[in-house]
């Protein structure tokens, strides 16, 4: 009985998530004395698909043809099941991504399984019982799940786990998989990815900003601090809303919920539907004029000050820092 990941890829490239998938799976399947199989759909190169050795899969099964080339949802859920069931696999993880969130419950209801979705720890195995903790209420909150069915499916919030080196040199098998023709139904026609800029999901670091900024011919300041961070940079709903900034960075309840190791807003009130969506960095810094402003009650930093005068001097010091190193 081994476990399964399904193991994510953009274009043919694992990206930083698929790594922390990886790694979770590996120490579940270490508490549970087993192995760990990697499961690849799509055109990924053997050298990739060895590199996820690297991280604990012990083996690796990828099913690579055309009609598979892009993510297909429910094409996708039948070959995670049906990978499943021939490895004998009880617990298959995943990644929480756009996909991921679409994926986990097909994948439960094709292995009639238990799901956690949005997981932020290794689950508990204490008494007999598989408790795993996720996040709940849009982020406000952590639930403590327990899966009591004889499969079980976890999704992985990312950036809740870190990467963790190991020395596995996987077997690397095709995997023959049948899909039906009505798996085909719905097609995602064309993905468009801003392939020079961090992803949102997967950036460790953000800088975010809202309607404090007056205004879209504002926003160089905040890219600026962001490319000097190494970061991605987000908005608030009523910028997105207002064409200020793409939707593709908006970050909130009706939006992109992240999980960063730090998350600086700019000019942002931090109304609740927004909150829904950053609540799970770790470290959230906050600028704002208005000493009221709710996201100073959930910040760990704040300061209150005109964002023309604070981020200017932000940016000058890191240039500072980074000069000197």
């Amino acid at each position: 009985m081994s476990v399964l990941v399904y193991v994510e890829n953009a274009d043919g490239k694992f990206k930083k998530s698929t790594f922390e998938v990886v790694s979770y799976a590996k120490e579940v399947a270490n508490q549970l004395g087993t192995s760990l199989t990697a499961l690849s759909i799509g055109n990924v190169d053997d050298a990739s698909l060895a590199e996820l050795g690297k991280y604990g899969a012990q083996k690796v099964l990828f099913v690579n043809n055309d009609k598979l080339k892009s993510f297909v949802n429910q094409a996708y859920a039948s070959i995670v099941a049906q990978a499943a069931k021939a490895e004998g696999s009880k617990i298959v993880v995943l990644a929480a991504s756009f996909s991921g969130k679409g994926l986990a419950p097909r994948i439960a209801v094709k292995l009639e399984a238990g799901l956690v979705d949005g997981a932020v720890e290794l689950p508990e195995l204490g008494g007999g019982k598989f408790i795993v903790k996720k996040t709940a209420f849009s982020g406000k909150a952590f639930a403590h799940v327990e899966l009591t069915s004889d499969v079980k499916i976890i999704s992985l919030v990312p950036n809740s786990f870190k990467v963790v080196e190991r020395a596995e040199s996987p077997a690397i098998e095709a995997f023959s998989a049948s899909t039906a023709e009505n798996d085909f139904s719905i097609m995602i026609k064309d993905i468009v990815r801003a392939s020079d800029k961090i992803s949102l999901p997967d950036a460790e670091l953000v800088v975010s900003a809202g309607r404090g900024l007056k205004g879209p011919e504002n926003w160089g300041m905040i890219e600026e601090l962001a490319n000097l961070l190494g970061a991605a940079t987000a908005c608030s709903k009523p910028v997105s809303d207002a064409g200020w900034r793409p939707h593709s960075e908006h970050v909130g309840q009706t939006g992109i919920a992240i999980s960063p190791n730090l998350y600086i807003a700019i000019g942002i009130s931090g109304a609740i539907q927004h909150l829904a969506g950053v609540s799970s960095s770790k470290v959230i810094v906050v600028i704002n004029k208005d000493p009221e402003a709710p996201f100073f009650k959930v910040a760990d930093y704040g300061i209150v000050g005109d964002a023309f005068e604070v981020v200017p001097k932000i940016i000058e010091a890191v240039k500072k820092l980074k000069d000197a190193a």
